[in-house]
């Protein structure tokens, strides 16, 4: 399939959207925050196991009646498992005190309670400083691979297109609100992984064609590149997405988030592998002479016998 669309003529509009996105996903991140899971802020697991169907909603209202306030209640694996995460609370008793609250509610069922975990706040801590380094150390080694494989041009394009989509997938959390844990920061990973993937492709693209092509023009290559491999990422993320709606409609609860930060994070990978990475390289003034390989200067003058 072969497209014919003017990508940078949009390119403008697409630097003022993407700049006001990023605006507003760094003013959430300062103002409102991350609302960190029990990973990060340190608390009390508590998994339950019910005779039948547990009604999540009902379990969630006796835990609020009960003093338990902020308690997070999702199945696990089945209807009659229970996970409930208590955020701050640590307690050697904690997993008797719930069972027998949620047991004066429910004359008629035995509870069993499966296993209790506990989460320190120094633990929480340490877990985001070092998901946090670990997301930089990626970048980094992600940079001078690129560098080294392409161009340094190529390198810093891909690179601010990497922080661009985790910057605003962030936000995004941080704007509505939605738990960020563990799988979250793994989902991030795996964005930066697929959001990298699609711009070396890109970038591969727009190496051949600076090569190949007549026309000095860059934006014209560039356009060339992006209606050529097109249809691979439509194709890809079409595919991806797919498979990532039936994880966070079929999947369940635990899984709900990391599902979702990767759908953000496709979407907005392939936003910017198309616009992003492609017009840095176009401010950076990328051309053909960038590309030429150097001949030795005595080559003529000392020809081979």
């Amino acid at each position: 399939m072969t497209f014919n669309i003017d990508f940078l003529a949009w390119r403008k509009i697409a630097i003022i959207f993407s700049s006001i996105f990023l605006v507003i996903s760094i003013g959430s991140l300062i103002f409102k925050e991350l609302n960190y899971g029990l990973d990060f802020t340190g608390g009390t697991l508590v998994e339950l196991s019910y005779p039948e169907a547990a009604d999540i909603s009902e379990i969630r209202g006796t835990l609020i009646e009960g003093g338990f306030e902020g308690a997070q209640v999702a199945n696990f694996g089945s209807s009659q498992e229970v996970l409930i995460k208590l955020p701050g609370t640590i307690s050697d008793t904690l997993g008797s005190e719930i069972v027998s609250l949620l047991s004066s509610t429910n004359l008629n069922q035995e509870i069993d309670l499966r296993r209790i975990e506990y989460v320190g706040p120094q633990i929480g801590s340490e877990l985001r400083d070092d998901g946090g380094t670990a997301m930089l150390i990626a970048l980094a080694f992600m940079m001078l691979y690129i560098a080294f494989r392409f161009q340094s041009m190529f390198a810093g394009a891909a690179v601010i297109a990497l922080i661009h989509d985790v910057v605003i997938v962030v936000g995004i959390f941080s704007m509505i609100e939605i738990e960020f844990d563990l799988t979250v920061l793994a989902a991030l990973l795996a964005v930066i992984g697929y959001s990298l993937n699609d711009t070396i492709v890109v970038s591969d693209r727009i190496r051949e064609n600076l090569r190949s092509l007549e026309t000095d023009s860059t934006s014209e290559i560039i356009n060339t590149s992006l209606n050529q491999t097109l249809g691979r990422t439509l194709i890809t993320s079409l595919t991806t997405l797919l498979v990532l709606f039936s994880l966070y409609f079929l999947g369940g609860e635990l899984i709900k988030n990391f599902a979702l930060a990767l759908i953000f994070g496709v979407i907005v990978g392939t936003y910017s592998s198309i616009y992003i990475a492609a017009n840095a390289l176009v401010m950076m003034g990328l051309t053909k002479d960038h590309l030429k390989v150097e001949e030795p200067e005595n080559a003529d003058n000392n020809p081979l016998p």
